[in-house]
């Protein structure tokens, strides 16, 4: 029963997405941005293990992969658009573990592209973020909201 339910809801997940990325309607832009957010960050999280393997094996294959304890978490663009979708963060096993996202914060200064990103012990994007320190981005993968 339980396997079920995870089942729909993955289902409805799927097709809400679809409907939202393929939206054109000017009302539903809105709505569907919380959704895609929602959404992507959902199945960062469900899927998290499975995206780590995927982007070590395509880093291993050009001898770039990350050395050391890696996860896959979610991320949040803030400031140059609107992004959000999966970050790899790799450090020691300890300091690892305590990431729960990345935040990324972008500006521009004339002709000057600014990037920062902040691996946090928090998932939440109000208040302060608790700096996740020793970790560092190895991956991004995003979805422009």
């Amino acid at each position: 029963m339980k396997t079920r339910r995870r089942g729909i809801a993955v289902l409805l997940t799927v097709v809400l997405l679809g409907l939202v990325l393929s939206a054109t309607a000017v009302q539903a832009i809105d709505l569907g941005d919380i959704l895609k957010v929602g959404g992507v960050a959902w199945l960062v999280t469900q899927y998290g293990d499975q995206i780590d393997g995927f982007l070590t094996s395509a880093l291993d294959e050009r001898d770039a992969a990350a050395r050391g304890a890696t996860k896959v978490v979610p991320i949040l663009s803030l400031g140059g658009g609107g992004y959000v979708g999966a970050a790899q963060v790799v450090g020691s096993p300890e300091n690892v573990q305590r990431v729960k996202a990345v935040f990324q914060v972008e500006g521009r200064y004339g002709n000057i592209r600014a990037q920062v990103l902040l691996p946090a012990a928090t998932d939440r994007a109000s208040g302060r973020p608790d700096r996740a320190k020793g970790v560092g981005v190895s991956a991004v993968i995003e979805f422009q909201i």
